[in-house]
């Protein structure tokens, strides 16, 4: 859930890598090791097409599975732990072991433990925990509580490569200009042109996300040229002083 501004960046968390924790109900017993060799073909780019139930078009695609880990093994039910990519289908990640097996399968019970860099066991926080910090805000006067449930926006890009912008070139970002090589104080060395990136001050304010259109090796060479094409604006104008204007009236 993300407020005010935030909401422009919730499209990149959905679209970032999730994590499950997966039963899988084998309809006949095999042994562990055969289950386990199995399992582990399906780690890395797999070929999916989506299952009849589903709310995109059933076509044939590529998938990444970062982990996939046997945790629990009682001959019919399998628990398992897998870090995939987004768009990944548990129940037709568990149908195609199955088949493979020899013996079929399905999902019998499936929990997102982790979407992007948010996870149930350290960030995360329930409804009920959302109203106890209201109501104490509301009859209290104290915060506490409520900023433990409201995480800073920054969070929310912490899986994502960063540029770090110079003061001087924040306001005219704000206001949709691309950012070029100048404005750049440090760039992550992971990025690679296409990328999406996290726009952030000196301070690690937010500013907003961009598409990286040089590699950080070539950003980092370069001397002039655009370097990240705005795609979400997540700050406020009037911030940080509007240098771009200064100039423009200081050059009359």
């Amino acid at each position: 859930m993300a407020l005010a501004r935030m909401t422009r960046v919730v499209g990149n968390i959905i679209h970032s890598s999730k994590e499950y924790i997966c039963v899988m109900q084998l309809h006949s017993p095999v042994p562990e090791e055969r289950l386990r060799e199995v399992l582990e073909e399906f780690r890395g780019v797999i070929y999916q097409r989506p299952p009849l139930r589903s709310s995109v078009k059933r076509a044939l695609r590529k998938k990444r599975i970062n982990e996939i880990e046997l945790l629990e093994y009682t001959g019919k039910y399998a628990l398992l732990r897998i870090d995939c990519e987004a768009g990944t289908y548990m129940r037709k990640l568990c149908w195609d072991a199955g088949l493979v097996l020899g013996v079929g399968a399905h999902m019998r019970e499936l929990r997102r433990i982790r979407t992007g860099p948010f996870h149930e066991d350290k960030n995360l926080v329930r409804m009920h925990d959302v109203a106890m910090a209201l109501i104490r805000l509301r009859l209290e006067g104290k915060e506490d509580l409520l900023r433990k449930v409201v995480l800073p926006g920054e969070y929310s890009v912490c899986h994502i490569p960063k540029v770090i912008v110079r003061d001087s070139a924040v306001e005219s970002i704000v206001h949709g200009a691309s950012l070029a090589v100048p404005g750049i104080v440090m760039v992550q060395d992971t990025i690679k042109k296409g990328d999406t990136v996290a726009m952030l001050t000196g301070k690690g304010e937010l500013i907003g996300l961009g598409v990286a259109e040089m590699d950080a090796e070539t950003i980092i060479q370069s001397e002039k040229g655009i370097a990240v094409k705005p795609k979400r604006i997540i700050m406020e104008p009037g911030i940080y002083p509007r240098m771009w204007r200064r100039q423009g009236q200081d050059s009359q």
